[in-house]
């Protein structure tokens, strides 16, 4: 049966706060997960950059002793090539890991706001992220 006009606007206000919440706690994780996979393309490519005398021309001891403009245009290209491959796994491993923790089965439907005594899980009483839902149930269908 449908809510009140009060209460549909209270569970709409409800259910989109969690959405919001799942939805920071997916970008969290992609955060990163991207952050430590990609760390050595940044660190590579932070160095190139760094060492160039067409750039920022460091001073630094290293920059002066071992790379010189050539090594530090090698440095630049390496990071760009391995950033593909690498973006790839760091996408992988975030696909599944949120399969894993089914965290795209805790958004939740605007349904739920309008008619009571709906939940996301079939024969569940619960919010999918409170119990595990049936392991029958995908995200993509």
């Amino acid at each position: 049966e449908p809510r009140s006009p009060c209460c549909c606007l209270a569970w709409t206000l409800v259910i989109a706060t969690m959405n919001c919440l799942v939805f920071l706690l997916n970008l969290l994780l992609m955060f990163v997960i991207f952050t430590i996979v990609l760390l050595p393309t940044i660190v590579v490519v932070y160095f190139g950059f760094q060492c160039h005398s067409q750039v920022l021309h460091s001073p630094a001891s290293y920059c002066k002793s071992i790379l010189d403009d050539n090594s530090s245009s090698a440095l630049i290209i390496l990071g760009f090539v391995i950033m593909s491959p690498l973006i790839v796994v760091a996408m992988a491993i975030y696909c599944s890991l949120a399969r894993r923790l089914r965290l795209l089965m805790c958004f939740q439907p605007y349904s739920l706001a309008v008619y009571k005594g709906g939940c996301c899980c079939p024969g569940e009483r619960a919010l999918c992220c409170a119990r595990g839902c049936n392991s029958q149930l995908r995200a993509w269908v």
